[in-house]
């Protein structure tokens, strides 16, 4: 073999060294651990060129069991996006498990160790297209389902979808498609383009028309969660938000509360949020029929 030919052989090697862990085949990537059989997966986008760096938890026993989708916000500061972990949202995921439902936590295309290009760019402040970002979020939420309800361990026809912040406003947009076996979907604190120093939200109008566009095909119910306190959408905000959503035909029900902690944002993501959003969410479940 030639000089060059050598040092291209080499630098392949290196490069497949260098390859983070999403080269991996979809599916399992290990052996289930101790709290909730916590278990890293990978899971297909829907065009199949990304894997989604996914956690999933369940039950014990081999189900199957129902299937909860949980998605996650984004940073603020985009340059965190290429760092972010896999999300866990700990309290959501026990309150999930222990009512009997596997969960998944996809981090979606743009995010971390998924990689690839940010897939849920809404546009300039100016002018941004929010019910587009809100769509590309939510194809990373059908992906998910999609791949899940392959899984043995899964009911196929029985699924929540879950969201905070972006992920929630992905919960909003796929409310809008009314996925087939998704029965109830719960948005804390959705929205995007928030907490714009000292601008607060990026284009608050845009935000209400895209949730009376969302809102006039969707169906399915949601439960819109937001705390008096939330500085990336304030109260007033999301009444307008809600009452547009619910204006144009959408099926929601919404559980404003009082102030949590430091930042209202951070409700459904903080450990100690759990006692003021669960008997909403209890609540809601049953009266959908749900555990």
């Amino acid at each position: 073999m030639s000089p060059i030919r050598n040092l291209l052989a080499a630098g392949l090697v290196v490069c497949l060294l260098s390859m983070p862990a999403l080269a991996q085949q979809a599916g399992p990537q290990g052996s289930d651990g101790a709290r909730m059989r916590e278990q890293d997966w990978r899971v297909p986008t829907a065009s199949g060129g990304l894997l989604m760096d996914t956690t999933v938890f369940r039950p014990p026993g081999d189900g199957p069991f129902p299937l909860a989708v949980v998605n996650h916000g984004s940073p603020a500061d985009s340059s965190e996006r290429p760092t972010m972990k896999r999300p866990l949202f700990s309290t959501i995921s026990s309150f999930l498990v222990a009512r009997g439902y596997a969960v998944a936590l996809p981090l979606r295309r743009g995010y971390g160790l998924t990689g690839g290009g940010w897939a849920e760019d809404y546009g300039s402040c100016n002018n941004p297209n929010y019910v587009a970002g809100g769509l590309a979020t939510a194809s990373d939420i059908q992906a998910t389902i999609d791949y899940m309800r392959k899984q043995p361990f899964i009911l196929p026809d029985r699924t929540l979808v879950i969201g905070q912040s972006a992920g929630a406003w992905g919960t909003v947009a796929i409310s809008s498609l009314n996925p087939a076996g998704v029965p109830a979907m719960i948005a804390f604190a959705p929205g995007r383009g928030g907490h714009i120093p000292g601008v607060g939200n990026c284009t608050p109008d845009a935000l209400v028309r895209a949730s009376a566009k969302y809102g006039s095909t969707a169906r399915v119910p949601l439960l819109w969660v937001n705390a008096a306190n939330d500085t990336f959408f304030e109260p007033k905000l999301v009444e307008r938000m809600v009452a547009a959503y619910q204006g144009a035909g959408g099926n929601v029900t919404h559980r404003p509360v009082g102030p949590f902690g430091k930042e209202g944002h951070s409700l459904s993501s903080s450990d100690s949020g759990g006692p003021i959003w669960q008997p909403l969410v209890s609540d809601f479940l049953a009266g959908n029929g749900l555990r």
